[in-house]
């Protein structure tokens, strides 16, 4: 059965950004710019680049949790491929056999496929998901052998991972829009990509400073950041940390969902303000705006603020909460750089973070005045960073007038 023997493309991280990253570099593309592979930050960048976007969630039977988007999340796979002009070509079918037979087809003409898979069915990632709703994503599929049952996998490691063929197919099966789909793509127009690069500028500043095309104004951008902000300080207002993190488990758990989305989820760095700062450098070169540069170097400087909300949330003087948060680092790293051969490893931090949870029921370490002072300074910080960010996107504007 098929098997890529030359596939060594793990350098992409993230789910639509990354596969297509190692995608277009297992095909030979090159960037005309650089000459060499193109870039995730440049992809990132394409797809609709930073944004700020504040949600809370609360469903009955699981702790509520306090949502960050760091990037676009508009559409962004369809976005970047149809910016760039890679022509996509999709095969979907309701056969689960014929699945697997399109799988192989794809894999025997010496092409990688990537195929939709819910994470939470493959056996690599020892990440708790406490929503049982399936989360289909993309992930490149290099090697399909049915004689050992065995899947070759790129998916937001380093190394190469693996499944056996019925996890795979279970993981592809669980959700119909998705179900049994893969796609190969064809080569981008590098003609287009100062356009590319150009609408996803626009994309970002407009997000941070105008209605979003979906949902309410005040969940995206500048408007986030103060209702984050106000939640936090106004223990009256509507949706407010008192109302909906009240000390306790519930307070612990908005802390840690905050630093997972923002630290760890899916992504390397702080918020990925240091992937969007690459992006900016590239499209100073690209767009010939030397402009760009100096937005980036205030992405930068707010991708460290965000590294200092980090150590705020889950500070070192909180002995739990400073075990938890360098748990979560550690097991970002582990599956990093050893993916499913640090498995045990990873659940069993996994599992103490669970006890970690569990533990702020009946011996929360801070008292009614003691969270107070502490909402006040997580939102000071979340202040300077839109400070920081207003005059990123500032800079932003101005190299693109």
């Amino acid at each position: 059965m098929p098997t890529l023997a030359n596939y060594t493309q793990f350098e992409g991280l993230h789910w639509e950004t990354g596969t297509v990253r190692n995608y277009l570099d297992y095909c030979g593309v090159k960037a005309p710019h650089t000459g060499e592979p193109y870039s995730e930050a440049l992809l990132m960048g394409i797809s609709g680049g930073a944004v700020m976007g504040y949600f809370v969630f609360a469903y009955q039977g699981i702790d509520p949790h306090a949502r960050i988007l760091t990037r676009n999340t508009f559409d962004p796979m369809e976005t970047m491929l149809q910016r760039l002009g890679a022509a996509q070509n999709v095969r979907q079918t309701a056969s689960a056999d014929r699945a697997v037979g399109n799988l192989v087809d794809t894999l025997e003409k010496g092409t990688p496929a990537i195929a939709w898979v819910d994470a939470s069915s493959l056996p690599y990632d020892p990440q708790p998901y406490e929503f049982e709703i399936p989360h289909m994503l993309p992930v490149v599929v290099f090697g399909y052998d049915e004689e050992s049952g065995q899947v070759s996998i790129a998916d937001r490691a380093r190394v190469p991972l693996n499944a056996t063929t019925a996890q795979l197919a279970e993981a592809r099966s669980k959700v119909k829009k998705f179900r049994h789909r893969i796609m190969t793509l064809e080569k981008p127009d590098a003609d287009r990509i100062p356009e590319a690069v150009g609408a996803g500028i626009r994309d970002s500043i407009q997000l941070y400073t105008e209605k979003p095309p979906k949902g309410a104004r005040h969940n995206f951008g500048f408007a986030a950041y103060q209702r984050w902000a106000d939640a936090l300080r106004k223990p009256k207002m509507r949706s407010s940390w008192e109302k909906e993190f009240p000390r306790g488990r519930k307070m612990y758990a908005g802390l840690e969902s905050v630093f997972s989305d923002t630290h760890t989820y899916g992504k390397e760095g702080f918020a990925e303000r240091d992937v969007f700062a690459a992006f900016l450098d590239e499209a100073a070169q690209i767009l010939d705006r030397p402009g760009l540069r100096e937005a980036a170097q205030q992405f930068r400087a707010s991708a460290l603020a965000w590294r200092d909300l980090g150590e705020l949330l889950l500070p070192d003087d909180v002995p739990d909460w400073a075990e938890a948060r360098k748990l979560m680092l550690e097991n970002q790293q582990l599956f990093l750089m050893r993916g499913g051969e640090a498995f045990e490893k990873g659940k069993a931090n996994a599992e103490r973070l669970i006890a970690i949870r569990s533990r702020m029921e009946k011996a929360f370490p801070l008292t009614d005045g003691e969270v107070v002072s502490f909402r006040e300074r997580i939102a000071e910080q979340v202040l300077k960073i839109s400070a920081v960010e207003e005059q990123a996107v500032a800079a932003m504007k101005e190299a693109m007038a």
